[in-house]
């Protein structure tokens, strides 16, 4: 299609193909006539005929686009230009307050963006772009269309300042933030309540739509406010319950004006569920208030008028049934406990009433599982945090979490089992699939459940015993019905991950030696169903079931297991007092009587063989595969346990036997995907942990360790010598060298690193290499191969340096030099790629690279100066190859892609402290590239890691260094 526009039916089409085209290609060429439409220097002119003259919203949402655009480029527009286009914006919209929301929308968005971009312009001794307040004001005096859109331009604006620009000095943004905070946004806030009291004083009639949405316009004005970025500091969305809303002392009389928070209130019990979320939003950020703000009489006042809003809500609890009002409400009770302290919340006057009817609404919720699970995080986090508080309360009034706390926990416990049975028969979602929220509230829960333990500890037993039993029966009875069978597996899974959950609470909470003793009762049950679950193995086996055995495990070993701080109890004396005693552990007394299992030794070894039964049994659920590997990874962390656990036969068979024919994950047929290839290197570190702690310099223990991963390249060095078959050799190369890294990260010592290099060199290195010459252009077979290499080259623990008379570091680093070289100059034949393939296919392999050649010249394991003494080109060529590999990426990608950049700025450094003179020789372009990606570096990553600072400043730096001696790259 052409590009360039003469008449209004021209650029009509251009809107057509542009919003709602379904045709690619004409999408992608009116993208290019945008573009060349923005540039062009008809632009203005072409807008404002959309705008007076066109047909369609479209049309008007095209101009809009084009001059937001327009305003946004680094090169501002003159001021007397950008002052005329929001004149005209302002009059157009005034003038048609019946546009379509969003041409309204992107047109205000261009007024916030020149007011903003604008701030700081001055003409005639005045800020040209400041008065965008008293602009607002007089559409307030219009009708409430007009109204309507003067609150959209005041909270875009507010929206607006809050945004950081990346592309844009940060320092700027922050002043001109700063300087809106400091003159504008009071007065916005003030002026937003104002018109919320003026709702609430006139009848409302919130059936006439324009009258709805200025109360929506409004709310979300003030939220905007609340919302502000005060201190340059934004908040994490992914910690929400721990943000803290850091309000301008300013603003300090708002706020202790007791009608500020009635008129929230108010609004709540007055709007429909879709404007009184957002007045809960408000209150959230009310809740949230810095606490230095007050001094402690006004903050005990502040806190008891919210406590009096929170008791007015719950007993009138109707709005609560919207999803978004429930979610509002549980994340504002959240934020109470993480803004003030129990101590202070108990001396409240409404607080025994308000706890009791805050834990009938949590009981009520727990219940209706069904219902916003994400909402319930946030209960459960006041209860959690309340309940963690209560061994530092110094205040004489009752907490009352001794009555409640258990109340909430049973009902948790008993709603998950009754949810088992509809889960099954409704064939809906099951809860237990959503792992990451399951363990997240099990977190939160372990903390309550230690609050009058006793009481949690019979309801589990009680529960326990009884779904045990009715699974047995099922299990021995008649061909067991399908349904019944598995509600009751299903009930099983969530007790052994509650009783997992419980044990492990131990960590969290004040515990006695009566309380180890109610863990050893509990976990006796559940070792005893282990050993009824393996009985039916491989016939009759949960994969629920044993997930949730896998996490009780792991919390009995962080509570029990070693030799740590969880040998020590308290106990309880006189006085209230606690004493710190070591314990004889008596939840091994229990455990004695019924299983035989009398200290962590014995534990140990049934750990051991349910990680056997689970590699062997499970190899093709990769979820229980995945946390049976990292179990067993985290047992094999500690000197002492590593001690114990080599005794143990199960170890022992394992390091015998770690083949595909006793552990079928490790093999390589195609009913194997190739991304479950990864849990080997878990494995394989895990079990060259244990094979290090007696192997010493036993070079004929490591050869027979290493004897299946032998007669594996062997296989395939025979394969390359013939006609091979390509797809099983691919494979068996992923799966070796997948082994090979995890067996070199476990390797930290000169010793048994060198036994490692002495058997991969020099017969297999060069298979590996073969592989990147014939799959260079698979990132599943080079990706594992390189990473391979670069844990190789990793001089952790100074595990490489060799004896001085050893040549394994320049050979360590010529096999190196060679793959990277090999895998550049392959890849970058592949020549341009699409975005989708770009990272995976190239920019993934060319980090590696970067990484590994970082720890390879930063090693300190080789001397450089070898290589040109002794003509050998391996040194310069990795170079030449690492600067060729950087000349095929642009300087968006360096930056965009955060590993790239975190590889090769240490990269960078690395050359510019140690090899100077190599960078001091690149060519004129090359040095101009490296030099602007420093330059854009330091200028645009504003959340950049510690890692890039480092090496950004360093490289910044002024270098002061005596010239390298001739004919060296280094000294």
């Amino acid at each position: 299609m052409a590009l360039h526009f003469q008449s209004l039916a021209e650029l009509e089409a251009l809107c057509t193909h542009l919003y709602i085209g379904t045709d690619l290609t004409q999408r992608i060429e009116a993208e290019k006539a945008l573009l060349e439409l923005i540039d062009s220097p008809e632009c203005l002119s072409k807008c404002q005929l959309l705008l007076e003259q066109g047909t369609t919203s479209y049309a008007q949402l095209l101009a809009a686009t084009c001059l937001s655009k327009l305003v946004s480029r680094a090169s501002p527009l003159p001021v007397e230009q950008r002052v005329d286009i929001r004149n005209y914006i302002l009059h157009y919209v005034a003038s048609q307050p019946k546009l379509a929301p969003f041409v309204i929308q992107t047109l205000i968005q261009v007024i916030a963006k020149i007011t903003k971009l604008g701030w700081f312009e001055v003409q005639k001794d005045q800020f040209v772009f400041r008065e965008l307040i008293g602009d607002v004001k007089t559409f307030l005096q219009g009708t409430v269309e007009h109204c309507v859109i003067g609150v959209m331009i005041l909270s875009e604006l507010t929206q607006e300042m809050n945004l950081v620009d990346y592309s844009r000095s940060s320092a700027k943004h922050r002043k001109i933030a700063t300087s809106f905070r400091d003159s504008s946004l009071k007065d916005i806030l003030v002026l937003a309540c104002s018109l919320l009291k003026e709702v609430l004083a006139n009848p409302l009639h919130l059936q006439d739509e324009d009258q709805q949405a200025l109360v929506m316009q409004v709310l979300k004005l003030v939220l905007n406010c609340l919302n502000f970025d005060f201190i340059g500091s934004p908040a994490d969305e992914s910690t929400d319950d721990l943000c803290t809303v850091q309000i301008p002392s300013a603003w300090r009389t708002i706020l202790l004006e007791p009608e500020t928070l009635d008129l929230f209130f108010n609004l709540y019990h007055s709007l429909p569920p879709l404007l009184s979320q957002l007045a809960l939003s408000c209150l959230v950020q009310f809740a949230s208030t810095r606490r230095s703000l007050f001094s402690s009489p006004e903050r005990a006042k502040y806190l008891g008028n919210l406590i009096k809003g929170v008791r007015r809500i719950l007993e009138n609890p109707q709005g609560l049934s919207d999803p978004g009002n429930y979610h509002e409400f549980c994340r504002f009770l959240a934020r109470l406990k993480t803004n003030y302290q129990l101590g202070e919340l108990v001396m409240v006057k409404d607080y025994p009433e308000v706890i009791r009817l805050i834990a009938n609404f949590t009981i009520t919720s727990l219940q209706h599982w069904e219902f916003a699970p994400n909402s319930v995080h946030y209960l459960l986090t006041l209860w959690q945090r309340m309940v963690a508080s209560v061994p530092f309360v110094k205040s004489t009034e009752p907490h009352l979490l001794d009555t409640y706390a258990p109340e909430i926990t049973k009902a948790f416990i008993t709603s998950r089992l009754e949810s088992v049975a509809v889960v099954v028969r409704d064939d809906l979602d099951d809860p237990l699939d959503d792992t990451a929220t399951v363990f997240q509230q099990l977190e939160q829960l372990c903390t309550v459940s230690r609050c009058e333990y006793e009481k949690t500890c019979s309801l589990l037993v009680q529960l326990f015993d009884q779904n045990a039993q009715n699974y047995q029966k099922l299990l021995h009875s008649a061909p067991a019905i399908t349904v019944d069978k598995a509600i009751q597996e299903g009930r099983l899974a969530w007790l052994v991950y509650l009783v997992g959950t419980v044990v492990g609470g131990r960590l969290t909470y004040t515990s006695t030696d009566e309380h180890d003793a109610m863990d050893g009762e509990l976990s006796c049950r559940v070792f005893q169903l282990i050993s009824l679950m393996e009985t039916g193995l491989p016939q009759s086996s949960n994969e629920k079931i044993e997930l949730a055995i896998l996490w009780f495990l792991d919390q009995f070993r962080k509570t029990y297991v070693g030799d740590h701080l969880q040998r020590t109890s308290k106990k309880v004396l006189a006085g209230g007092r606690q004493s710190e005693m070591v314990s004889s552990l008596d939840v091994y007394a229990r455990m004695s009587e019924v299983l035989g299992i009398t200290d962590d030794n014995h534990v140990l070894e049934t750990f051991m063989t349910k990680i056997v039964t689970n590699l062997k049994y499970w190899g093709r659920s990769e979820p229980v595969i995945s946390r049976t590997l990292q179990f067993l990874n985290d047992l094999s962390v500690g000197y002492i346990l590593l001690k114990k656990l080599v005794k143990i036969d199960a170890v022992k068979f394992m390091l015998k036997n770690h083949t595909s024919e006793h552990f079928p994950f490790l093999g390589i047929s195609d009913s194997h995907s190739l991304s479950d290839f990864r849990y080997r290197t878990t494995f394989y570190t895990a079990l060259t942990r244990l094979l290090t702690v007696d192997l010493g310099e036993d070079e004929d223990e490591f050869e027979n360790f290493m004897l299946p991963l032998t007669v594996s390249f062997e296989t395939v060095l025979q394969i390359f010598n013939n006609n091979f078959k390509q797809e099983d050799t691919k494979r068996m190369l992923i799966g070796l060298a997948r082994d090979l890294r995890g067996i070199a990260l476990a390797l930290n010592t000169k010793t048994s690193y060198t036994m490692l290099f002495d058997w991969m060199y020099p017969l297999y290195l060069p298979v590996l290499q073969k592989a990147v010459e014939l799959w260079y252009s698979e990132p599943a077979c080079t990706t594992p191969i390189l990473k391979l290499l670069a844990e190789l080259v990793q001089n952790r623990s100074q595990r490489l340096n060799f004896d001085a008379s050893s040549p394994n570091g320049i050979l360590l680093f010529r096999e190196a030099s060679k793959m990277i070289c090999t895998y550049g100059s392959r890849i970058l034949a592949l020549g341009s790629l699409s975005k989708d393939k770009l990272y995976p296919m190239k920019l993934k392999g060319i980090t590696i690279c970067y990484s590994a050649l970082k720890s390879a010249l930063c090693g300190n394991y080789v001397s450089f100066g070898v290589f040109k003494l002794y003509g050998d080109d391996h040194f310069d060529n990795v170079l030449q190859a690492s600067v060729k590999m950087l000349l095929s990426v642009s300087h968006r990608d360096l930056l965009q892609y955060r590993k790239l950049s975190q590889s090769y700025y240490p990269l960078l450094e690395c050359l510019a402290q140690d090899h100077m003179s190599f960078i001091s020789s690149l060519e004129p372009p090359v040095l101009l590239y490296v030099l602007t990606s420093i330059s854009e570096g330091l200028t645009t990553l504003d959340d950049v890691s510690p890692l890039e600072h480092h090496c950004l400043r360093r490289l910044s730096e002024p270098v002061v260094r005596f010239p390298a001696p001739p004919g060296a790259h280094s000294a």
